[in-house]
């Protein structure tokens, strides 16, 4: 073993400067890593500092380009301006050599001018003399017209008015014809190609001839049918109510009024009386339509006229009934299926007291009824009509109005009903009024009916009457029509209810002592329409094809036959007398009513 030197000491040293060394070191390395470490912080300034350096130049060679292109454009346009300008210049150079000729092209245009005016009034004052005499002629030739004109429309009119008053006098029922335009089923089974030709099924052969007149040719003869008027195939439906107008005047006046269109299948009963009825629904609206018939045109100009007396004198009530195989059935009840009876006054007033009568204020209320009744209406197609009516239909608007004032005088409550009898007017073998047999005072030259008077509730008296619009089932050939059934026997009651109609007309032409109204419902409910005090007008409506010459001229002969009944003078719905119902008894006032509805109206 060496010597023992003792080392440990060396190694001490050593270690501690090793140790010493180290943390030198670790020192020199954390100084470095943070000078690393700020290069880095210092890079990546550097490096954004270049990118929005690099970010600005691009914006500025944009902005350098943009204004390049534009000093360029400027450039341009400067050019074209310039050009443009060039062009203005040379222009207005030749318009300033055109103005300084314009004076001397006037001058000699007012010369020009000037030999014109002189040589055309040289020419006038030559010609005046020949003109102020033809001028004189011509104004003497218009005067003679004018008043020849003038001659001839009094005289129209006159004739009219006297032709009317003899109608009145007479109380002959009005006809008016309607021929309806060629349709596409009027050929049947024919070819397109032959519609309308001579010898064809659908060959006109019913002809308007003028206003008063109708033709029906065949082959053997013509038959010439006159009426009170006669309406063309381009008749429109406001043209047709000009001339039933005038009678509506007369219900405010206390007359009662019936329309009735009377046809065969398919002729134009209920376009006339109701209007267009495409998609079997008649679309009542609160306007005015070109293609509306004479049921809300007449609630239209009844409404009018009430208008025009003191509100709250006049009130309207709808009812509306159809005659079904014989049977009257209302179309306004929850149940259309229950049958009426017709009751018959002492006077031979006619009245339904059980069907429904609503109250109404517009015709957009009418119609909604009418439309109501409509959609329950019996209809079915038949071989002539797709849309054929299989009963008669009778919309009745009753108008409610006041009294005269010498049937109702107001009484303080209290007061005992009194009673005053008014008489019927005497009258001469010439028909004038004499004297007045009454306690109290009537109008001369009139008549009165003593069964429309009524009270109401504050106990005036008040008049009832009524507007019938009968739109007629049509008649048709069994044959022709190909029913069959149900049907059949609907045809059967159709054809009878008009047949008996035709026979009640035959029977008051000839005077007979027996007419036969109760043979139908129909000629019974129409009793005092046709043979009673209501102005009456027809409505014939016509087709005009050949395949319905059979049905065409008994339709035309019906409307001959119903112009040779004379049933004496309309009277007006005036009673002759009526009792004075107080106003602490309102409750016991009735009325005895030919107008169809009851007293009061069922809501």
């Amino acid at each position: 073993m060496p010597l023992g030197i003792d080392r440990s000491h060396f190694y001490e040293e050593k270690v501690k400067h090793i140790e010493k060394s180290n943390r030198v070191k670790d020192e020199r390395i954390g100084s470095l890593e943070t000078e690393n470490a700020m290069l880095y912080l210092k890079l990546a300034q550097l490096r954004g500092a270049l990118q929005h350096t690099r970010q600005e130049s691009i914006e500025i060679h944009e902005q350098f380009e943009d204004e390049s292109r534009f000093r360029k454009s400027v450039a341009e346009s400067a050019c074209k301006f310039k050009q443009e300008l060039d062009n203005i210049k040379k222009d207005m150079q030749s318009v300033q050599s055109a103005a300084k000729e314009i004076p001397k092209q006037f001058n000699e245009q007012v010369q020009h001018a000037n030999s014109v005016v002189q040589r055309h009034k040289m020419a006038f004052q030559s010609q005046s003399s020949s003109l102020s005499e033809l001028q004189e002629r011509l104004a003497h030739m218009e005067l003679t017209l004018h008043d020849v004109t003038d001659r001839h429309a009094k005289e129209k009119k006159r004739r009219q008015e006297l032709h009317n008053t003899l109608m009145e006098l007479r109380g002959n029922i009005r006809v008016h014809c309607r021929v309806r335009p060629l349709m596409d089923f009027d050929r049947g089974q024919e070819d397109m190609s032959s519609f309308g030709r001579q010898g064809a099924k659908s060959e006109v052969v019913v002809h308007f001839v003028d206003d008063e007149n109708v033709c029906v040719r065949t082959t053997k003869h013509n038959k010439v049918f006159e009426y009170e008027r006669v309406y063309d195939m381009t008749e429109t439906q406001n043209g047709l109510f000009d001339e039933v107008q005038p009678m509506l005047t007369s219900l405010l006046d206390g007359y009662n009024i019936c329309i009735m269109a009377y046809g065969q299948t398919g002729s134009g009963k209920t376009h006339t009386m109701l209007g267009s009825h495409k998609n079997e629904d008649y679309n009542p609206t609160r306007e005015t339509h070109p293609d509306e018939g004479v049921i809300p045109r007449a609630a239209r100009e009844l409404f009018r006229l009430t208008s025009e007396k003191q509100k709250g004198t006049h009130t309207v009530e709808v009812s509306v009934v159809e005659i079904y195989n014989n049977d009257i059935r209302d179309l306004l009840s929850h149940d259309p299926n229950i049958k009426h009876d017709i009751n018959t006054g002492q006077d031979n007033s006619i009245s339904l007291p059980t069907i429904i009568s609503k109250q109404v204020d517009t015709v957009y209320d009418v119609m909604c009824l009418v439309q109501h009744g409509l959609n329950t209406r019996r209809e079915s197609a038949t071989l002539v009509h797709e849309h054929s009516s299989r009963s008669h239909l009778v919309v009745t608007l009753t108008v409610v109005s006041p009294a005269p004032s010498f049937f109702s005088k107001n009484s303080a409550p209290g007061d005992k009903p009194t009673t005053k009898t008014l008489q019927p007017t005497p009258r001469d073998s010439k028909g004038r009024s004499s004297s007045l047999s009454s306690s109290g005072s009537m109008p001369s030259g009139s008549m009165w009916q003593s069964n429309d008077i009524s009270t109401n509730s504050a106990g005036q008296a008040v008049i009832k009457t009524k507007l019938q619009l009968v739109d007629l089932a049509g008649s048709e050939c069994v044959g022709m029509s190909g029913v069959k059934g149900q049907a059949l026997r609907e045809t059967a009651n159709i054809n009878k209810s008009l047949s008996a109609l035709a026979d009640v007309l035959g029977a008051l032409a000839e005077h007979r002592a027996h007419v036969p109204y109760r043979n139908t419902r129909l000629t019974h409910l129409l009793q005092d329409s046709i043979g009673g005090d209501a102005k009456l007008l027809i409505l014939l409506c016509v087709a005009p094809a050949q395949r319905y010459i059979t049905e065409s001229l008994q339709s035309l002969g019906f409307g001959a036959r119903a112009r040779q009944v004379q049933r004496g003078q309309t009277k007006r719905r005036l009673p002759s007398s009526a009792e004075k119902v107080s106003m602490d008894t309102p409750k016991n006032s009735r009325s005895i009513s030919v107008t169809g509805p009851p007293p009061f109206s069922q809501r």
